[in-house]
């Protein structure tokens, strides 16, 4: 845990925005706002996972890095569906998570110049 203490945090604040009652605003106007909510939020935890693991001692399996926020996606999605009263839970929701992971990882190639296949 000390060596992924962003990855963490990114999670737990992502797990909490995703079960919370979001409030309407102005911004839900925005054609598939929540989609690229998703998809942000996910692209940022696997470059965040991805940074922290390439600063650890012994890196983690690349598989497992990926596969990682997928499931966390696939599970709130679930979560959303079946222990919430105020969201739903939408599959679409986890595919974005699931394309911002891989944009994640692009962008994490492109910053740190190496693909990490």
């Amino acid at each position: 845990m000390k060596h992924y203490p962003l990855s963490i945090i990114t999670s737990v604040l992502i797990w909490i925005l995703c079960l919370i009652p979001i409030p309407e605003t102005q911004l839900n106007e925005i054609s598939f706002i929540d989609k690229w909510t998703h998809f942000l939020m996910y692209g940022v935890f696997c470059f965040v996972l991805l940074l922290e693991n390439s600063r650890n001692a012994k890196p983690a399996n690349f598989i497992v890095i990926l596969t990682l926020p997928i499931m966390q996606g696939i599970l709130v999605e679930l979560a959303q569906a079946y222990l919430t009263t105020c969201r739903s839970g939408d599959w679409f929701d986890a595919l974005c998570n699931t394309l911002g992971v891989l944009v994640g990882l692009i962008v994490y190639s492109i910053w740190n110049r190496n693909l990490p296949l």
